[in-house]
């Protein structure tokens, strides 16, 4: 039986804008990352600066990636732009409006900005500590993003996400015709191609990680916390 149940009360956790973006990133960034390997499949090769080709010198050349990760599950570099391409400017817009919510809203004032003391080495020592002897907060302070939290949905959200999203716009030659400044902005079209791929991979892991903690937490719960936004809180140690 989950831990997590013993309390009775549930409680809100997680408001509807943030629950709709949560599940719709799940579908976007599923599809997003599939059909990006199933381009990047065309040229299993990254450079940096403005070129690169057959007979340019790359900084990593892999394998192509096999069916079971990439969309389509075949190589087909039409379909897996279509599906791309498709799935950007939804991804692109949806970040942009939670992006102002959490602004506008107070979202990020009231959840995820850092509190007086919490980026003390200290304090932040003691959150990796705790994280990694998988001792999860419980009674009220359930409620609340620990420092490891916030630096990290900080860094996703307002880092990681735009990053991707200006790189792939760079890599769009119509994009190079209407904003010339962002292939010097990553130093080459190459550059940015290379940037998107390493972003899309520290993405992919960010994801594995919160899974995991997810599952280490009590799924039941944190998962109907972010369907329903009802959460039971764990109960107090004594």
């Amino acid at each position: 039986m989950d831990s997590a149940l013993s309390d009775p009360k549930p409680v809100l956790r997680h408001s509807l804008p943030t629950r709709l973006w949560h599940w719709l990133n799940t579908a976007l960034l599923y599809v997003l990352f599939t059909s990006g390997l199933g381009i990047f499949n065309a040229h299993p090769r990254l450079y940096w600066g403005q070129y690169g080709a057959n007979f340019d010198h790359p900084w990593l050349t892999l394998e192509r990636f096999g069916g079971w990760i990439t969309l389509p599950a075949h190589y087909n570099l039409a379909m897996s732009r279509h599906w791309h391409l498709t799935a950007a400017p939804i991804f692109a817009f949806a970040l942009l409006f939670y992006m102002l919510w959490s602004l506008f809203g107070r979202h990020l004032a009231r959840d995820l900005a850092f509190r007086r003391g919490e980026l003390a080495p200290r304090h932040v020592w003691q959150d990796i500590r705790d994280h990694a002897r998988l001792r999860f907060p419980t009674g009220e302070a359930a409620l609340r993003y620990n420092v490891l939290q916030k630096a990290s949905y900080i860094g996703v959200i307002f880092v990681a996400l735009p990053l991707i999203i200006l790189t792939g716009l760079t890599m769009s030659p119509g994009m190079n015709a209407a904003w010339p400044w962002l292939v010097e902005l990553f130093g080459g079209r190459q550059s940015a191609r290379s940037i998107h791929f390493i972003a899309a991979f520290a993405l992919a892991a960010f994801l594995l990680v919160h899974i995991l903690m997810v599952v280490l937490a009590g799924p039941v719960n944190e998962i109907r916390s972010m369907i329903s936004g009802r959460y039971r809180l764990p109960e107090a140690r004594r």
